[in-house]
């Protein structure tokens, strides 16, 4: 299953944005890979609109395995600033797949 989704960050956070996803904790990333997250790709326009797009065989049980994994937790807290209308919630907590309508294979 391919998933697509939108988040908005801060203008004024793109740069730091940019740079923390240069350097991503390997725990990080082991616990995405883990937990069933893969082939996942962060896009950024100049605006703040960030593109998210993932490949998972259950995306409801990758999710929940995130949010269940003690690294997800820090790295959230940490990224929280970065984004815009999240009213008090977590980054992963905004993520709302897009609908597919199209794709070529």
């Amino acid at each position: 299953m391919r998933i697509c989704f939108l988040l908005k960050v801060k203008k004024d956070r793109l740069d730091e944005y940019k740079q923390r996803h240069a350097n991503v904790w390997p725990e990080m990333l082991d616990a995405l890979r883990n937990t069933g997250w893969h082939n996942y790709s962060l896009f950024l326009q100049s605006d703040g609109l960030l593109v998210g797009y993932l490949e998972t065989d259950n995306f409801e049980k990758a999710c929940e395995g995130m949010k269940n994994h003690p690294i997800n937790a820090r790295w959230q807290s940490e990224m929280s600033s970065f984004f815009e209308a999240l009213d008090g919630a977590a980054p992963d907590d905004r993520i709302i797949p897009l609908q597919e309508v199209f794709h070529l294979d």
